[in-house]
């Protein structure tokens, strides 16, 4: 008998220990050969005064093990306190999130029968990153940050995923059209990547009607990778379209340490009812089975859970009276799927995993390239003011007097639209402005020039809130223009 694979594992909030309690039941039934560390996190840590929801021996253990075992968490709203799954996924660089959304007809009622695809998000960058700032008394900004080697790695990961399960095609999902630098990045890499894969077919889809095609035909689809906030959005949505988000597990995979976990969160509301679904969170359990080189219990598991499906024993999330033949609670979900441990489903295909683990994806190659010559040639200066009538015009022409060595003022936005010079009286303005500022050849600028501008703009009487400056790389302009410009 092989020695016991040490994990940590963390029983969460709300309907977290009751999912949990089922799915080591199961596991255990089944002949897993795990050692269970149990950490606590989430809620009781956060109200320790711990802002980010674990304690430090939980590092430690994670550390240690490598593979964690997760039940969902509360994450208090306000106060200061961050998601503890954004932290772990950032702090142990768990970049890739695999979501596979399987539909398990007849047994769960779908429209979908035939849908079988895997959502690959990255997991540590975009909007995720939780970099926010209130700047003037009415507008927030949040910093989108998209990387070139965070945006290689996620992809690369997915035509590695679907070369090693016999995937036939990739399809990048982003909003390039709009985002036209930071998705328009993530859409560069997908093609200069998919070249080194022409076996996989490739293709593109704006997300917005990539999602409508996922909730209206998701079968056309075969792996999806796509950026942080799309992906948590339209893997939710093609668990619901397959049956229900009840049953959708998830991995987290970094170069060390790898999460699993439900895709659901720890619904507070039905929490120590026995109603809730452990299918979730159990079908992560199944994934890690995998990864730590068990893929033997996991495949006696998986057949064993849908040949309960099959058999009508339902959760009332998933319960149907056409389908249906008895409505169960949580334990006893558990107790039915392990009377079925060593059967297997007739009406669906049964499982069957890639044996030999995954324990980390390693290193992953990156492209190498040479870095681009950097010249600055401008910046952006942001302005909290606010009059009256928010006339464009009242704060350009006072803003004209600015000149720093050559370093005049070219244009005023508002929220994005230019509204100075010539700008449309119809537009609407907030307190917050960008002020752009060039050389009149747009040549190199000096950070002392740039200082100068504030010194100015100071003495005019404006709060200026954050300057961005303004670059070329290799000559290409690296950053995009005002909407109306």
């Amino acid at each position: 008998m092989m020695s016991k694979r040490k994990i940590t594992v963390a029983y969460g909030d709300g309907i977290g220990p009751e999912i949990m309690n089922a799915t080591l039941a199961i596991l255990d039934a089944a002949g897993a050969q795990i050692e269970p560390d149990i950490i606590e996190i989430g809620e009781q840590v956060y109200y320790k005064g711990i802002s980010s929801g674990i304690e430090p021996r939980a590092w430690d253990s994670l550390r240690e093990t490598k593979v964690f075992l997760k039940a969902p968490i509360t994450t208090p709203q306000g106060g200061g306190f961050k998601s503890l799954n954004v932290t772990t996924r950032k702090t142990l660089g768990l970049y890739a999130n695999v979501r596979p959304c399987r539909a398990y007809s007849p047994c769960v009622k779908t429209h979908y029968p035939k849908t079988d695809l895997v959502i690959i998000r990255e997991n540590e960058e975009d909007l995720y990153a939780g970099i926010e700032h209130r700047q003037t008394d009415e507008v927030y900004q949040c910093l989108k940050l998209i990387s070139r080697p965070g945006s290689e790695k996620i992809i690369r990961y997915a035509f590695e995923y679907a070369k090693k399960y016999n995937r036939k095609k990739v399809t990048c999902m982003t909003k390039d059209n709009i985002m036209k630098l930071a998705d328009g990045l993530f859409h560069t890499v997908f093609n200069e990547v998919a070249t080194e894969y022409p076996e996989i077919e490739t293709d593109h889809k704006i997300i917005d009607i990539g999602t409508a095609l996922i909730a209206e035909r998701p079968e056309i689809f075969d792996v999806i990778v796509t950026l942080n906030l799309y992906g948590d959005i339209i893997s939710d949505v093609a668990a619901q379209v397959t049956g229900s988000v009840g049953l959708g597990g998830s991995s987290n995979i970094g170069e060390e340490v790898a999460m699993f976990e439900a895709i659901h969160g720890s619904a507070p509301d039905i929490a120590g009812k026995d109603l809730a679904n452990p299918s979730g969170l159990l079908n992560g359990a199944i994934m890690m089975l995998v990864h730590i080189g068990q893929p033997e219990v996991a495949e006696r598991v998986a057949n064993a859970w849908m040949k309960t499906l099959e058999d009508g024993i339902h959760t009332s999330d998933i319960y149907q009276e056409s389908i249906s033949k008895m409505r169960v609670g949580t334990q006893e979900f558990a107790r039915e799927v392990i009377k079925r441990l060593g059967q297997v489903p007739q009406s669906m295909k049964p499982a069957s995993f890639a044996k030999g683990g995954e324990e980390g994806s390693g290193k992953m190659k990156l492209i190498k390239r040479t870095p681009a010559k950097k010249v600055m040639i401008g910046v952006d200066v942001f302005i909290d003011w606010s009059d009256a009538e928010r006339d464009a015009n009242v704060i350009g022409e006072r803003l004209r007097q600015v000149n720093a060595d050559g370093l005049k003022m070219q244009l005023i936005t508002n929220r994005g639209v230019k509204v100075y010079p010539d700008g449309m009286r119809e537009t609407f303005c907030s307190d917050h402005w960008r002020v752009r500022f060039f050389n009149a050849e747009e040549s190199a600028i000096t950070p002392d020039q740039t200082i100068e501008v504030l010194r100015q703009i100071k003495t005019l009487g404006f709060d200026f809130i954050k300057t961005e400056n303004l670059y070329t790389f290799d000559g290409v302009r690296g950053f995009s223009l005002a909407q109306g410009e």
